[in-house]
Formats: C-alpha cells, structure tokens, sequence
C-alpha cells in the first residue's frame, strides 16, 4: 500500500512523541506491540506514516531535519525511541500569527521558544510545499489558543488538497462553516482537540457515565491539571484558554444525563509547575448520591506522560483520515472525530463511539 505523507504543524513535545513512536514500533510484530489500539489500521503500520514537511517558529527548530529538531529545548517529553533516523526533511519557518503568546517572554529561553529570524510564508508559499512533497494530511499541533494560525493552515490543507487531523482545541471540524468547506473540496477532517489515550477527560468521561448507569445522582465534579511542559505554560494566560476549558467540560457534559450548572462544574487546565516536564497529573473529584440519598465522593489522581499519551491517538486518526482520502470521502469523519477527539461535532458515548470507530474501519480495509 502507498505510505502517508504527513506535514506536522508545530514541532513540539506532541510532534516529537508521535515521529519517536512511528520509529519505534518498527521493531515489534503485532503480538509483541505494547500501546497501540490498532497496531494495522486499514492495512497501515506506524511505519507507513512518512513525514514530508513540518513547520515551526523557534530558531532551534527551524533548518534542522526533523529528527533533531524534536528533540530540540524548549521539547521536554520522554525519549522512549533510542534512535530516530534522519528524515531529510528540515524544518520550514511557519506563520507566527496568534500562535505566540505574549506572556511567553517572560520566561527563560530554556522554558519557551525562541523566535527564528526566518522571513514567515504566505499561504502560497506554505500551498507549494504541501503541493511538492504530496503530502495526504496536515496534523495541527499549535499552541493552544492559535485560532488565527490554525484557521491560516486549514486554509491552506483545502488549497493543497490535504485532510486535515486537528488536534487541539481549536474549533474547525465543529464549526459548520469550515466543515462545510472541507466537505465542498471533499478533503476529509477529524476534530476538534484531540482526546489522549488514557488520559484525564477519557477516565472523566468513564467514570461520569459510570455514575449514571449505577444510578448515583452526580452533583458537582472538578477536573484539575498541572503540568510543566510548554503547552501548560502557554495555558497560563486565560484568555488562551477559553477555547480547552469549552474542549474538556463539554466532553464530560455530553455523557450526563442532565447537564450540571456551570457552577458546578469546573474541568480544565490549572497550573504549570516547571519540574514535571512533560508529566500531566490530574486531580478529579465527584460528589453525588446513592441510594436513600445518602452522599458519597470519589476523588482520583492520574498521572501520566502527557505527549505519548496523544501521540496514541493521533498516530489512529491520522490513518482513518488517509483511509477516507483513499476512498474519495471528503467532509467531517464523524465516527473517528467522536472517539479520537474531546469537540467532535457531535458527541456519542464512548462505547457507541468506538463501536462506530470500528465500522468505519472495517468498512474502509481492503480483503
């Protein structure tokens, strides 16, 4: 089968655990691969996804091939593959935009990024190097909070005729209108702020409906996280946040039978703390009651390795959105959006959406 070329919008800890993975399951058989939800997905291996383009803004990225420039400060995530050969593919500059928050200059050089002096390109410029390296999919890894920079490259997928995996919580597969423009170029989209493997908002979720099918009456929760990679950093300034906190809460809404008052509810990213890196640790509280309205708590902490834990899903939606290329669908992949991502257009119950997952690929592999 034709490999996928992929173009990777922001070379940070996300990018980085994703292009380590690829790499690393190149030594393990099927029986022996630890990590994976499908270690063939449509007849596709993590080997098969090839990166032919990436884009960044830092100087310490920028012209450097891809396999070191993952690796490069201000990246902090594990490095779990040993070797990752060179791609020959250098880094290009990237839009700026809004992708940059003020705030960042604040902070030492070794905690955010360092501008390049690279002229940015226009969307022409960005068109043409999608169109030369015939890349399949662009996976969106900006800062969160890049409306405007993300909205830059979506343009520029349907201009270069590529799908497009959105991984952050920035409203593009749920916003009518640009589903609607990916639908008219019949270019594929999976989205929105995409959902980690066994991470904070999927156990929320689990756990919410778990109160539900037990019949305890949920009456208040929180979600509280802190981290100390770049991303948390960057969540630092609220206004930056509005659209992760929308991201994370509705995706717990969506399970309940009735929606808890927004008083009720907190769910978002809380603090950075430099000396957890890349390490996410989440703190989740449930309060409701039981029979005889009795009141109970459930209070959990989960923590885990925040980029390999998107990478894991990521490396799946990357696959579905190049089976549906190859199929000539265009438009929003409602199934993968729901089980891959926390804003899908429309929201289905974990298990309704992983029973769809599985049809959708099913339907799509060739015997």
């Amino acid at each position: 089968m034709a490999e996928i070329r992929i173009a990777v919008i922001g070379v940070g800890n996300c990018a980085s655990a994703l292009i380590q993975g690829i790499h690393y399951y190149r030594r393990y058989t099927p029986d022996d691969a630890v990590g994976l939800m499908h270690y063939r997905l449509g007849g596709y291996a993590p080997e098969d996804i090839h990166v032919t383009a990436a884009f960044d803004i830092d100087a310490r990225k920028v012209g450097r091939d891809v396999a070191e420039a993952i690796f490069a400060p201000p990246n902090c995530t594990r490095r779990f593959c040993p070797a990752v050969p060179e791609t020959g593919v250098a880094v290009s500059m990237g839009a700026i935009l809004d992708g940059v928050s003020p705030h960042l200059a604040d902070y030492p050089a070794h905690q955010r990024f360092e501008p390049a002096a690279n002229p940015e390109p226009g969307r022409d410029e960005v068109v043409r190097i999608l169109k030369e390296t015939k890349t399949d999919i662009m996976v969106n890894y900006l800062p969160v909070g890049s409306g405007k920079a993300t909205q830059f490259y979506a343009d520029c997928a349907l201009e270069a005729g590529c799908g497009f995996a959105n991984c952050i919580p920035v409203f593009i597969a749920s916003d009518p209108e640009w589903a609607a423009r990916f639908s008219e170029r019949n270019l594929p989209i999976v989205g929105d702020d995409i959902k980690s493997q066994l991470g904070a908002t999927i156990t929320h979720r689990q756990l919410a409906d778990l109160f539900r099918k037990r019949g305890v009456k949920l009456e208040r929760t929180y979600q509280l996280n802190t981290g100390g990679n770049t991303d948390f950093l960057n969540m630092l300034n609220r206004e930056r946040l509005a659209s992760k906190k929308t991201s994370k809460t509705e995706a717990v809404q969506s399970v309940l039978d009735e929606r808890l008052p927004d008083d009720n509810i907190h769910v978002g990213p809380s603090d950075y703390v430099p000396w957890q890196k890349d390490n996410k640790v989440a703190f989740i509280r449930m309060e409701g009651r039981l029979f005889g309205d009795v009141p109970m708590n459930l209070e959990l902490r989960l923590s885990v390795e925040d980029s390999p834990n998107s990478a894991g899903v990521a490396i799946d939606a990357i696959r579905c959105a190049k089976l549906a290329l190859m199929h000539g669908e265009g438009g929003v992949l409602e199934a993968p959006s729901a089980w891959f991502c926390k804003h899908p257009p429309r929201q289905f119950s974990d298990d309704e959406a992983w029973r769809r997952l599985e049809v959708f690929i099913r339907d799509r592999t060739a015997i």
